[in-house]
């Protein structure tokens, strides 16, 4: 299969940082609210694109590189969804509008490329040196499916986290609202403003993402380029997924649940990776897209049965007033 050649990592880096240029420095170069619509058709770009390049390893690589990236792209994808809800909570604790959202997503996104490139470098060389970690990482993974099953994230307070406390207690933060920017000076001096603790609050969060979405991949994968794109489009397509699913999160109440028996999954499947009951891709791949499938079939009809079961979210409301 082979991806050792550095060009593939140069292409789809500069490929990715043109992107992203283009996002900011053209269409969302003044700060605006995301409308359902642009977030539509946004989401519906980053998942042509991925397929479209998943599309080219299948025909022009290998079927089995093909069917990885699509498992791994899918996993994080999934993964992606339940990181949103968090995402809302965060802004919405912090009072963030809606329209300096996209701005703190796409610098989070940014820092995701480096944090989590540096992660999967090391973790592949760690399963490269050391064999057993693979074993490691299975039972990370069944550990974070159990949790997740049973963790209410509403019951996090962003503010006590070791970065948010951090932050406030060694940084010069002002209380002021400077809206879009990050470093202000105030009296000659150079302050830090909310949106920039917000976004370190982020960044700190999204690797504890990568803690978990990592070895999942690595589960489906051991081809480096394949984890780090599968991840990169994944996230790409985060920001636009979350204005469009920030105002119905609470339709999706069982996708957790899913996540958690797919990580429990990939966590089994893992540890029986040498031995003789390895699971094949293309199962692996089915079982992801069923369970997947039936979460969220299962969630849409509880909302529609008793939409009232949860309350809708606070970032919804907040919108409203911005």
């Amino acid at each position: 299969m082979g991806f050792d050649s550095p060009v593939y990592w140069i292409v789809f880096t500069l490929f990715v940082l043109g992107m992203l240029a283009l996002d900011l420095g053209i269409f969302n170069r003044k700060a605006h609210v995301i409308k359902l619509k642009e977030a539509a058709i946004w989401s519906v770009v980053w998942i042509v694109i991925s397929l479209s390049f998943c599309a080219w390893l299948y025909f022009g690589k290998s079927h089995k590189a093909g069917g990885e990236f699509l498992a791994g792209y899918l996993l994080e994808k999934a993964l992606s969804v339940d990181n949103i809800f968090v995402f809302i909570m965060i802004f919405s604790y912090f009072g963030i509008k809606p329209k300096y959202q996209h701005r703190l997503l796409f610098w989070g996104i940014l820092g995701a490329l480096v944090l989590r490139g540096a992660m999967i470098a090391a973790g592949a060389a760690l399963l490269d040196r050391f064999h057993f970690i693979i074993y490691i990482f299975g039972l990370l993974l069944i550990y974070t499916g159990i949790k997740m099953a049973f963790h209410d994230a509403t019951d996090t307070d962003p503010s006590k986290g070791w970065v948010y406390r951090g932050a406030r207690k060694f940084l010069p933060v002002t209380e002021k609202d400077y809206g879009k920017h990050f470093l202000v000076k105030e009296n000659g001096h150079w302050r830090v403003t909310m949106l920039l603790v917000v976004l370190m609050v982020v960044e700190t969060t999204d690797v504890l993402f990568a803690l978990d979405s990592i070895p999942a991949v690595f589960a489906v994968t051991k081809e480096p380029f394949l984890v780090y794109t599968s991840n990169i489009f994944a996230i790409l397509g985060l920001r636009a997924l979350y204005f469009l699913l920030a105002g119905v999160m609470d339709m999706f109440r069982y996708l957790k649940y899913g996540l958690a028996v797919i990580l429990c999954l990939v966590g089994v499947k893992m540890l029986l990776s040498h031995t003789d009951y390895a699971v094949p891709i293309g199962i692996s791949l089915s079982i992801i897209g069923a369970i997947l499938l039936i979460s969220v079939v299962a969630s849409l009809i509880a909302a529609r049965i008793n939409p009232h079961e949860q309350p809708p979210n606070a970032v919804s409301e907040a919108q409203k007033n911005d």
